[in-house]
């Protein structure tokens, strides 16, 4: 990626953020966001969330400081005069029936200079708006980059149809976790990606209700005080 396209991709992602982007969520939203103090102001990192519905990414960018840079599926990418709009942002697609090596290149580009990179680790929405298995993906490009990771719990947003909640005000929550990284590793093992898979769901799930943390709920270890007083 080239120094002037990522300024115009800059531009271009500011632009529409800071106008109809905020318009349409502060008329559609009404937000719960807890964490924000958590968020880095610079250097890279990995942003990674559950994934409840096509709103998430928009939701997560209008009330983020930095710009996000997303891997979404080529299938966006190539929908006719939209997808247009996911190469001006910048976006990175992915091709979710192969490894997509060309994607984890540019990943990596986009973490070496220093920007954010947007991950859902289950791979694709869960249709039961619960967590669902953590595809290898996140776990390997964290390991490799050697970069920590912002964890995300969002919900509410299972609700939402569009058209139909561009004016509802739909209640939508969103806790932001504190930064952590993955123990570093000589190389990639299959067992270091599982197990570094395991610790970024477990921290995403540790900011979700009970409800929603599906898959890894046994992971998340509850404080000691919430036992004492259920005891």
């Amino acid at each position: 990626m080239s120094s002037l396209r990522d300024k115009l991709h800059t531009i271009w992602y500011w632009i529409n953020v800071k106008t109809w982007v905020q318009v349409i969520t502060f008329f559609s939203i009404n937000q719960r966001i807890s964490g924000m103090e958590n968020v880095p102001r610079r250097g890279p990192f990995i942003l990674v969330s559950n994934h409840l519905n096509n709103a998430d990414p928009p939701i997560i960018t209008a009330y983020m400081p930095r710009r996000i840079i997303w891997m979404a599926k080529q299938e966006l990418f190539d929908t006719p005069v939209i997808g247009i709009f996911y190469h001006l942002y910048g976006l990175i697609p992915v091709r979710r029936s192969e490894a997509d090596l060309r994607a984890v290149r540019r990943s990596q580009e986009i973490l070496n200079r220093g920007h954010v990179l947007g991950m859902f680790p289950e791979g694709t929405r869960s249709k039961d708006q619960k967590l669902q298995d953590a595809e290898p993906g996140t776990a390997l490009l964290a390991l490799r980059a050697k970069v920590p990771l912002l964890p995300i719990g969002i919900w509410g947003t299972e609700t939402i149809r569009v058209p139909r909640d561009i004016i509802g005000r739909s209640r939508v929550s969103m806790k932001i976790g504190k930064l952590f990284r993955l123990p570093e590793t000589k190389r990639a093992t299959r067992a270091a990606i599982a197990s570094g898979s395991k610790e970024i769901m477990r921290h995403i799930a540790e900011l979700l209700p009970p409800s929603y943390r599906g898959a890894y709920a046994k992971d998340v270890e509850e404080p000691e005080d919430a036992v004492t007083e259920r005891a």
